[in-house]
């Protein structure tokens, strides 16, 4: 979005402008007094306008162009950003485990972001969702495991390596606080690494939270059951 949201704003841009020279002409009017607002080119100052719908259609008709210009309403455009974006973020995760197996459950999770501009409230919540998941997926159950001795892959399939199911994560709230940058013309600042990065030291430091009263100080990803239960009973609780 940052990028190719860019782009396609630049690429709008052009077309305004050269259907602010359509309208100007099919309006009868000079183009410093045309303005853009809500899908229609207006005079300033007066009720008379155009809907951008007409202007496209006209743009298609050589006869009812200014002379001299192409037929069409269509543009292209580059954008090279001068300036990284950096989203930023707030996680805040709940576990509870039991002492007796080791089973570390995520019971509540809350994230409160800023991605700049929200273009999609709906994919910009499935994306934190997901990056979550990833997250604390790595933290409780994913691991690569090879066979000692001949370097064989033993967790090469699904069947095999443990990604975060429906029964690992609860349900989260997300809240999003957005601070439009000034570093591209749309303010947006990305939102992929948030949620996943957010969540791999909230999920870990909650885990290592939990087990400090017990006297664990170290504990290797993934925090599995097994591995959990072992560091319990490996300090004698």
């Amino acid at each position: 979005m940052v990028v190719g949201g860019s782009a396609v704003v630049r690429a709008s841009e052009k077309i305004i402008e050269k259907g602010r020279k359509i309208a100007a002409h099919l309006l009868e009017a000079a183009e410093i007094d045309i303005a853009f607002a809500e899908n229609k080119f207006i005079v300033v100052g007066t009720d008379r306008a155009i809907a951008l719908k007409e202007v496209a259609k006209a743009a298609f008709q050589p006869a009812r162009l200014p002379k001299g210009m192409e037929p069409g309403l269509y543009e292209n455009a580059t954008y090279r950003p001068t300036h990284d974006t950096f989203p930023n973020s707030c996680h805040v995760a709940e576990v509870e485990i039991d002492p007796d197996t080791g089973t570390v459950d995520l019971v509540s999770y809350l994230v409160v972001d800023d991605v700049g501009t929200v273009i999609n409230p709906l994919m910009l919540k499935g994306q934190i969702h997901g990056g979550v998941a990833q997250g604390a997926g790595q933290i409780l159950t994913e691991q690569v495991v090879y066979e000692p001795g001949s370097g064989q892959l033993l967790s090469a399939s699904f069947m095999d390596y443990a990604m975060p199911r429906a029964d690992v994560m609860c349900s989260m709230e997300v809240i999003s606080k957005p601070v439009p940058t000034l570093n591209n013309p749309l303010g947006v600042k990305g939102a992929g690494e948030a949620g996943c990065v957010g969540a791999l030291p909230a999920v870990m430091i909650a885990v290592m939270s939990a087990l400090k009263p017990l006297g664990v100080r170290e504990l290797d990803m993934p925090a599995t059951a097994e591995r959990v239960w072992r560091a319990i009973n490996k300090i004698g609780v």
